[in-house]
């Protein structure tokens, strides 16, 4: 037995291995609570299906097949339910519990509790978009997306809905969070053109574009209807990013 086999060594893991811990662990625990599995999978799942059932009544491109309109748009969805709401809720009630100020006080840095965050919300919208797009498949749909633009998308989007979600969460209590977090989920569903094109708001369309569900929605549009990238509309979110992430860094309260 070689000398030293058995002694100690105190001291953290590696950074990148315990923000690969935490995210396995935010993913597991956003998949399990029944909320977050709605706002994640459920709804965006129903909309998909009861778009491309009952859009023929909506005013659309009547060229594409319906399910090449709604399936990138409720893929948006997702990706804003997940990155918005659900990061939201999770991160107020954690707020609530005094959960993000014990894990203040472990050897994971805060960088790495965001990181760990980020990565968790990324594996979910990974699983999010198997879901919806072998959904999207069986109802008819052949994706051929632009991966530039589609990857910028998700980036940009995560980003700008993620640095939203904290500052709602930050601010307010977790009943006020959970509150705001879904009403607002509600409105950019219904107005926001995130799951149809900003033209079918007619003369709202262009302001629907500059909110980020807007330019989200279109963003992955332009990606697999046009195979293209919307650049114009990435900025928007970019921007949108930035305004989150200054408000989040000066107004976020870790209890």
């Amino acid at each position: 037995m070689s000398a030293g086999t058995f002694t100690p060594r105190p001291g953290s893991a590696p950074l990148l291995r315990q923000i690969v811990v935490q995210a396995s662990m935010e993913a597991r625990l956003m998949l399990r609570n029944g909320e977050q599995l709605l706002l994640a999978v459920v709804i965006p799942v129903i909309v998909l299906v009861g778009g491309v059932k009952g859009g023929q009544h909506l005013d659309l491109d009547e060229s594409r097949p319906l399910v090449d309109i709604f399936t990138p748009g409720v893929l948006a969805l997702a990706i804003m339910s997940t990155s918005f709401t659900s990061l939201a809720i999770a991160t107020g009630f954690e707020r609530r519990y005094g959960v993000i100020k014990r894990l203040g006080a472990s050897p994971l840095p805060r960088v790495g509790l965001l990181a760990g965050k980020v990565l968790a919300l990324l594996l979910v919208e990974l699983f999010q978009l198997i879901v919806i797009g072998g959904v999207g498949q069986l109802l008819g749909w052949t994706p051929q997306p632009g991966a530039i633009g589609f990857l910028l998308a998700i980036v940009l989007g995560t980003a700008a809905f993620a640095s939203l979600g904290l500052f709602v969460a930050g601010v307010l209590r977790a009943e006020a969070t959970l509150a705001a977090a879904n009403l607002v989920y509600l409105l950019l569903l219904a107005g926001g053109a995130v799951v149809l094109p900003a033209h079918a708001y007619g003369e709202f369309g262009d302001v629907t574009r500059l909110l980020p569900s807007g330019a989200l929605g279109e963003a992955v549009r332009t990606a697999f209807l046009d195979n293209g990238v919307a650049w114009r509309d990435l900025g928007v979110l970019l921007v949108w990013a930035v305004a989150g992430s200054t408000l989040t860094a000066r107004t976020f309260k870790w209890e």
